[in-house]
């Protein structure tokens, strides 16, 4: 499905940005973004259990979160959820 979106300027250059610094499409960025945006009440409670077991993983090294967030909306975008 193809859709038109008019971005403001600052969001559609970090969307750019965000690109490029991944070596992807903007289409992918933006595809990400309204996927972790429109994620439905089943996902959250998902992304919840995971913060949660985040906590008691045994991880002590420094946690990116934003990397954590993109990295499973890509597997869920991955599975069409």
């Amino acid at each position: 499905m193809s859709v038109s979106v008019n971005l403001p300027d600052d969001i559609a250059a970090r969307a750019r940005w965000r690109a490029d610094e991944r070596g992807v499409s903007i289409d992918q960025v933006v595809t990400e973004a309204f996927a972790v945006q429109l994620a439905d009440e089943g996902d959250s409670h998902d992304a919840l259990e995971a913060f949660i077991a985040c906590g008691s993983s045994g991880r002590h090294e420094p946690f990116e979160n934003h990397a954590a967030r993109t990295e499973l909306a890509e597997r869920k975008l991955a599975q069409g959820i």
